[in-house]
């Protein structure tokens, strides 16, 4: 393009004699898209119709309506640069026309080619440039109204020269309240960070990213905050771009992400644990058991070894707790009342928690039943009250209550309608830093020996496996909630059928494997089975049982679940394809370490002698009934 002009701009020229309009197009058609018009009225609609005209030239005097007044009408709907076209005689009204803004210049006639051609050009590039300032005042306009962020842009002292509404919402005032001044000068003392930080990001002159918070410990308010210094043409930095974004919720996802990595990793963990000390406890229990008699004239001795069971027992009750929050254990869900349960509770809570406190409950009625293995609630609970008591050492109320909940917008756990239920003291609290690990395992405050860091740990995985949540509420001073939320059951609670007398042990004599990898619970085993006058065999391994399955013939096969090179589910397996009708039953200390069929019977360990007969019992009488 000719003139200079970075493309083909549009101008109209206007006036009442054609030879005028015909030099004018002449002049211009090379370099522009040239409208022309000889009638002010045409003009006015022509520039309607047209938004894209960049220069209007027209001359000042024409009937029916004076250029000046003309191009001062088109301003009130167009922002087409203005030129008059005027001779001498009309100086005046040239003058006053400038003075308004109506026009940008003037030309007088005849004119000077070259001086035309250049004030056109200058005219164009003045719409053009004006055009680009607009489209960026519309998106700067548009991007402080509607960002979801705080945006702000500071002078090179820090002052605010521009800001949106969020932004001036963080100091609690109207935008224009801002400008002009630095953080520090519209918040005081809480400014002067921001003020430094905005200083420092001046003088490195480059992009700065900072995560700053603000807010009591445990609620934070988190704020990305990016700041860009912006250079003038001399390259040296006049403002500062401020840009600062809301990542609570990202931060609060975060941790709640880590949260459940190391929980898994705890629990994984402690399954693990609990699945080697079950094999240990399954000796020791096993081993006292068998001494028991055999000192039945040694009080004393006696007195020993019933010290050493309860400290095993105390031990296996600490392994229930381990697999409870490793979301190991094999809960047994069922529709169970709550509110029942609790009533039950009331000598138990006598017998654990002394005489320092009172429980007392507040129980609404009518609630359905809920889906929970009844024994863990039991423990949940007492384990509790029990944190509630050691809470109140001076003594107080422990309130153990039930309520409706609905729940909705919680991402851990679907909407819907929960069984509240909770335990309140007015004890000493939980200070915030110690709260966010209270559910941890093994993270107990309570001096050596007088916790192991599980009672919340083991709610806590009740809670996730029963597909529920746990929220504490909690403060210095004030007294400590723990919450369980449990969903509502489909059909109504159990009845428990009576009590009756435990069936006798099978009197039958069984030729019987036992597989385990373990020598000290092989022992303990087959010397129990062997103490109720069955033929015992033992194998090391799966391996090893095959072989003496090839040899001889058994009634029953005990087999461990977790062995090295072939596991009992697999030796099972195996057995079954070889012999179907021999029965298998497996021992474990940790039942969810491999998938095990439904048809295949359980026993957990540690196990008493009379509980491992009775299952052989069973199982034998069972294979003796099918048909041959």
């Amino acid at each position: 393009m000719s003139d200079g002009t970075a493309g083909v701009g549009t101008i109209l020229a206007v006036d009442d004699e054609p030879d005028i309009l015909i030099a004018l197009e002449d002049l211009f058609e090379d370099s522009y898209r040239v409208l022309t018009t000889s009638r002010p009225a045409e003009a006015l609609e022509i520039l309607r119709a047209e938004p894209d005209i960049a220069v209007v030239l027209s001359d000042q005097r024409m009937p029916g309506l004076t250029g000046d007044a003309l191009l001062a009408e088109a301003r009130g709907f167009h922002d087409a640069q203005a030129i008059l076209l005027t001779g001498y005689a009309d100086i005046t009204a040239v003058i006053a026309a400038l003075n308004r803004g109506g026009i940008v210049g003037y030309v007088t006639k005849p004119w000077d080619a070259g001086l035309l051609r250049s004030t056109v050009r200058q005219a164009f590039e003045r719409h053009r440039l004006g055009r680009d300032l607009a489209t960026e005042r519309a998106l700067l306009r548009g991007l402080l109204d509607h960002a979801q962020d705080a945006i702000s842009f500071k002078d090179a002292d820090g002052r605010f020269v521009r800001l949106n509404a969020r932004k001036a919402a963080l100091f609690g005032c109207d935008v224009a309240a801002c400008l002009g001044r630095r953080e520090d000068e519209v918040l005081g003392a809480p400014g002067i960070p921001a003020t430094e930080a905005d200083a420092a990001a001046i003088r490195a002159g480059t992009v700065a990213e900072t995560l700053t918070s603000d807010g009591p410990t445990g609620a934070e308010q988190w704020s990305h905050v990016t700041r860009v210094p912006i250079r003038d043409a001399g390259g040296a930095i006049s403002h500062l771009a401020v840009i600062e974004r809301d990542v609570t919720e990202q931060r609060s996802l975060e941790a709640r992400l880590r949260q459940s990595d190391k929980m898994q990793a705890l629990g994984t963990l402690a399954g693990g644990i609990a699945h080697d000390f079950n094999n240990l406890l399954t000796a020791i229990l096993g081993s006292l058991e068998l001494a028991a008699p055999k000192v039945a004239g040694e009080p004393r001795v006696q007195r020993l070894i019933e010290n050493a069971r309860g400290a095993a027992e105390r031990g296996a009750s600490l392994t229930k707790r381990l697999l409870s929050f490793s979301r190991a254990h094999d809960l047994q869900a069922r529709a169970v009342d709550v509110n029942a349960l609790i009533v039950g509770m009331s000598d138990l809570f006598g017998r654990s928690l002394g005489g320092l406190v009172t429980v007392r409950t507040d129980l609404e009625d009518g609630q359905p039943a809920v889906q929970v293995d009844p024994e863990q609630l039991e423990l949940a609970v007492l384990n509790l009250c029990i944190n509630a008591r050691d809470a109140m050492p001076e003594g107080g109320t422990i309130t153990v209550a039930t309520r409706r909940l609905g729940i909705s917008g919680d991402p851990e756990i679907a909407d819907g309608a929960y069984l509240g239920i909770s335990v309140t003291d007015v004890g000493t609290g939980i200070p915030e830093e110690i709260l966010r690990r209270v559910c941890e395992p093994f993270f107990t405050t309570k001096a050596v020996g007088q916790g192991t860091g599980l009672g919340l740990a083991m709610v806590f995985g009740l809670a996730q496996q029963s597909k529920g949540r746990l929220v504490i509420d909690s403060a210095v001073g004030r007294g400590t909630r723990v919450e369980l939320a449990l969903p509502f059951a489909e059909a109504g609670p159990e009845r428990v059928a009576p009590v009756a007398d435990p069936a006798p042990i099978s009197g039958r004599r069984a030729r019987i494997l036992i597989v385990d990898d373990d020598p000290q619970v092989r022992h303990v085993t087959a010397s129990f089975l062997t103490g109720f006058g069955h033929s015992v065999t033992e194998a090391a391994d799966g391996a090893a049982a095959l072989r003496d399955l090839d040899r001889d013939r058994f009634d029953i096969v005990v087999a461990d679940l977790a062995m090295p090179g072939m596991s009992g589910v697999e030796l099972a397996a195996a057995i079954r394809d070889r012999t179907p009708s021999l029965p298998v039953l497996i021992l474990t200390g940790h039942a969810d370490a491999m998938q095990i069929p439904e048809d295949l019977p359980v026993l957990s360990k540690p196990f008493r002698s009379a509980d491992l007969a009775d299952r052989v019992g069973t199982l034998l009488d069972q294979a003796d009934s099918r048909p041959r």
